[in-house]
């Protein structure tokens, strides 16, 4: 048998970093992790190619040498998944489909052969027990939770890394949290499963052994939904391995802002490599956070939390929302100014939307208001529902937001200020690579000479190489971010 694993394109969006890769000549941010792991779960006698439209084309030939199609998608990728679908169905080869998008919609798209939906490790099996026999069905669905230590090691031979910012990696599903907005629980469940310190190790151990050498993602929605299991043995793992290894890697991951009350798991985190960690903010609003469930949030100085964490050595990512029915008219002059005090430098702030499933889809629902699907997109200023505020007063706030905050005077401010409060261990050394210097050059003609913000550019360089210099390749990094996330708003404001 001959699989063909296919990645659809994601659009210009904001976490595609699309204009910032330019810099770094590369063709996207991560590989797909999910179809990776999927086509180790095939038979290994099986034939496997995988092509990840976001760095390569899908040509005919490729549709040929196939005998079936494997697809997974998340809602951004919806567009591109429904050509690649009429594609396949054109040449006649047979589709087998999963992942989060067809996970909570797969009614939506016709001409796919078979579902292979939830988690994989549940379903594939029943899926290629069917094949085997002659009798594979339309849909397989499951409301179990996979064992995550029976999953495999992804097959990472199946892409060229070098065309990669970051590689990735899953040490756990489930959050312990149940904030009404999001489908994670949806996708799998309040309990927080993971994989064996073993597991773990063999991961970094498959990577390394690839030739990566770099950044990896930790993509779990909530890294630290199990902090006793990580800090009794899988960080305590990890520090070992970096260091038997001469830390080949650094890490970033997603966290709840909790992380701020364990001084000895940031401690843990940031020796083992880990340098950056998205946070869902959400909003500085305490009836805002009781809406939406985010309880966690609650009852604590938001902006301190935030320090706290940078001050140990980790960059705090933040995600943040606006169009909650609690919201007025000044939620969005107070998004501001807690962004630019925190000192977030990357700070996605989106429309609230009620993906399907969810506990705020449900409760729309029964109250008339849901509209659309959701686009998937962060930043398009789209909301798949009617807001208790005006809409145009929400729209023509939520672009304020956007346009201020990513404008360069508060943009390279927050650099300004991130950095002064960032206290990473001297450990964590900057490695220089030969490609750095034509990311350097690149920024300099790009931003520096030919940008319409190149006076706050050459000031921040001057500014690290004489007040931080040991931060001046991360105040690099920061110019290239802030010129693709300004590419980005500005399609919308």
């Amino acid at each position: 048998m001959k699989i063909l694993l296919i990645y659809p394109k994601y659009p210009d969006t904001f976490w595609s970093f699309k204009h910032a890769l330019k810099f770094i000549f590369k063709k996207a941010v991560n590989p797909p992790l999910g179809l990776l792991t999927v086509a180790a779960m095939l038979p290994k006698q099986w034939e496997k190619k995988l092509v990840d439209m976001n760095v390569t084309t899908l040509n005919d030939k490729d549709l040929e040498w196939g005998d079936f199609v494997f697809i997974s998608a998340m809602s951004i990728q919806r567009e591109s998944v429904k050509e690649v679908i009429a594609r396949c169905k054109k040449m006649g080869v047979k589709i087998v489909a999963g992942g989060p998008l067809f996970t909570t919609g797969y009614e939506e798209f016709t001409g796919v052969d078979h579902f292979v939906l939830n988690e994989a490790e549940i379903t594939l099996p029943q899926f290629l027990k069917d094949l085997r026999n002659g009798g594979a069905k339309h849909v397989y669905i499951s409301n179990q939770w996979a064992n995550m230590e029976e999953t495999p090691i992804p097959l990472w031979e199946l892409i060229d890394m070098k065309k990669y910012a970051t590689m990735n990696i899953q040490y756990s599903r489930g959050c312990p949290f149940n904030c009404e907005f999001c489908d994670i629980t949806v996708l799998y469940g309040h309990k927080v499963r993971t994989k064996s310190k073993d597991q773990i190790l063999a991961e970094l151990e498959s990577l390394y052994s690839q030739g990566w050498r770099g950044g990896v993602f930790f993509v779990d929605d909530n890294f630290i939904g199990n902090k006793g299991k990580l800090k009794r043995e899988i960080l305590p793992a990890i520090i070992e391995w970096m260091e038997r290894k001469k830390r080949p890697f650094s890490f970033n991951t997603e966290t709840s802002i909790d992380l701020s009350d364990d001084e000895e798991l940031m401690r843990l985190m940031v020796k083992a490599g880990f340098n950056t960690v998205f946070v869902g903010i959400e909003t500085p609003d305490e009836g805002s956070l009781t809406e939406c469930a985010k309880f966690q949030n609650k009852n604590r100085d938001l902006v301190a939390c935030v320090r706290k964490i940078q001050r140990f050595g980790l960059q705090v990512q933040g995600g943040f929302i606006v169009g909650f029915d609690n919201d007025l008219p000044s939620i969005f002059e107070r998004q501001i100014r807690f962004i630019q005090k925190s000192g977030i430098v990357t700070a996605m702030v989106g429309l609230l939307n009620a993906p399907r499933g969810t506990r705020l889809y449900h409760r729309l629902e029964k109250e008339n208001r849901l509209l659309e699907d959701i686009s998937g997109d962060n930043t398009d200023c789209s909301i798949n529902f009617t807001p208790k505020m005006d809409y145009t007063t929400l729209i023509n706030g939520y672009r304020m937001i956007l346009s201020t905050i990513y404008s360069p005077a508060y943009y390279y401010e927050r650099v300004k200020r991130f950095l002064r409060e960032y206290k990473p261990p001297e450990k964590g050394k900057f490695q220089f690579r030969f490609s750095y210097l034509g990311s350097f050059l690149r920024s300099i003609f790009r931003l520096g000479v030919i940008g319409r913000e190149r006076g706050h550019y050459w000031d921040l360089i001057l500014w690290s190489l004489f007040k931080c210099p040991r931060f001046f390749p991360l105040a690099i990094t920061f110019t290239i971010y802030g010129f693709h996330f300004r590419k980005i708003i500005e399609k919308y404001v």
